[in-house]
């Protein structure tokens, strides 16, 4: 065998170089390397074939490993696992150092994911921008291939199923919850309604998890008899306790057939039912309002009472005056303070000084006239009226749901047409009003 010992080859006319002829073929010994210099290109021909036993670097292939059964993996760039999970779950931990435009691929072997899940240890690498939580692949079939991006986005899936954000972030929600208001009693004596229920919390939201709101609506006012209770509001969703306020009880009329439970407040009480609904049901901690307000004395004003409220139980018909609305309660949860949830008045008979409605949207009662309605989101209750001649009660306001969540984690992503504002009172978070029922994407 020939041997040629040079330091260099170069063209002798041009800038290509051939080595040997069609059929020819050429070993790099175990231990040696093919370098180009920077700006040289080696070119395979059409119908060649490059044949790799050894150790490529700086190539986009995947070299596919053996089926993977252990419970740990520790995986290497430019490599490819099949990944079977039929008996137990397995974690892969990326390398610990990436360079731009590393790739490994994973895939279900055995379509077992879903059975035994796949975790992804990033090794203090980004993954998907984020540190934490480990990515965890749970779906029949899927397979993820990644891609090391840079410092800042670290390995990013250019599949991995359905492209889902593995690494969701969780941080924390203030949320104010108000039901719709009760209507309140339209008779000879109607009496003011309770307040939807108050309630507020606040939760840890992870990014990706959608929570649905409901707003409930107010009691339709009425025109006869006792008024109608409010609807509940809420919110709910995965990782999170779900927090329901109650409708605002009903006004009694003066049929005898009161019932005026109330969430935030209970129903004011009439002539033939003496007794005021109770509030705060079911029972809540903090109380989601207050009692509603008897009714004390008949003839000449016939006074009824006042529809309890989230801050205050509503006051007692006495003498020539019905009963107030109870006060609701204030949140700054958009920046500003707002009180939501007060009662509604109850009425009086003979012209006499009517109840009013409890700060936070109430309605205030009337004789003879069409009583007062509630405050649209606000959940007031409405108020009662008293000689009713075709006449009709003050109508529960609907309620309202609002998150406030902090400005660089707002998602964007609601249905229901909320309303956002950002940095609400210079606070540097976003306040999302709901009006009606929709759902927030964390």
């Amino acid at each position: 065998m020939s041997e040629v010992k040079v330091n260099k080859i170069s063209p002798r006319s041009g800038t290509d170089v051939a080595l040997g002829d069609s059929g020819d073929s050429f070993n790099v010994p175990s231990g040696a390397a093919i370098t180009a210099q920077s700006g040289s290109t080696i070119t395979i021909a059409s119908g060649a074939t490059l044949t790799n036993s050894g150790t490529a670097t700086g190539f986009a292939s995947i070299a596919w490993q053996s089926v993977v059964t252990a419970a740990t993996l520790t995986a290497v760039a430019g490599k490819g696992y099949p990944i079977n999970t039929t008996s137990n779950t397995c974690t892969v931990t990326l390398p610990a150092a990436a360079s731009v435009g590393d790739q490994i691929i994973f895939t279900d072997y055995a379509r077992n994911w879903g059975t035994n899940a796949v975790t992804i240890n990033p090794n203090s690498l980004n993954f998907q921008g984020n540190t934490t939580p480990q990515p965890v692949y749970d779906t029949n079939g899927e397979s993820i291939h990644i891609v090391y991006m840079d410092v800042t986005q670290g390995w990013v899936p250019l599949y991995d199923g359905a492209v889902a954000l593995e690494t969701p972030q969780t941080y924390s929600a203030d949320m104010l919850i108000v039901a719709g208001g009760g209507s309140g009693g339209c008779s000879g004596h109607g009496a003011g309604a309770g307040a939807g229920g108050f309630r507020t919390s606040t939760q840890t939201l992870s990014g990706g998890a959608t929570y649905t709101i409901t707003v409930g609506d107010g009691g339709a006012g009425a025109t006869g008899g006792n008024g109608i209770k409010g609807s509940d509001s809420s919110i709910s969703g995965t990782g999170i306790m779900t927090i329901t306020s109650t409708g605002g009880g009903q006004g009694a009329g003066n049929d005898g057939t009161f019932t005026g439970v109330g969430g935030s407040g209970g129903g004011g009480a009439g002539l033939g039912s003496p007794t005021a609904g109770p509030g705060n049901t079911p029972s809540t901690t903090p109380s989601q309002g207050n009692d509603g307000g008897n009714h004390l004395q008949s003839a000449p004003a016939y006074p009824t009472g006042g529809g309890g409220g989230a801050g205050a139980v509503g006051t007692a018909g006495a003498g020539s005056t019905g009963g107030n609305g109870g006060v609701g309660t204030a949140s700054s949860i958009t920046g500003v303070a707002t009180y939501y949830a007060g009662g509604g008045g109850g009425s009086t008979l003979n012209g006499s000084t009517q109840g009013s409605g409890g700060n936070g949207g109430g309605g205030a009662g009337t004789t003879n006239a069409n009583a007062t309605s509630g405050t649209v989101n606000t959940g007031g209750g409405g108020g009662g009226v008293s000689a009713n001649s075709g006449n009709t009660s003050g109508s529960g306001g609907k309620g309202v749901v609002i998150l406030s969540v902090p400005d660089a984690n707002y998602s964007g992503i609601t249905t229901g047409s909320p309303t956002v504002a950002t940095d609400v009172g210079g606070t540097g978070k976003t306040s999302i009003t709901f009006t009606g029922d929709g759902s927030y994407t964390g």
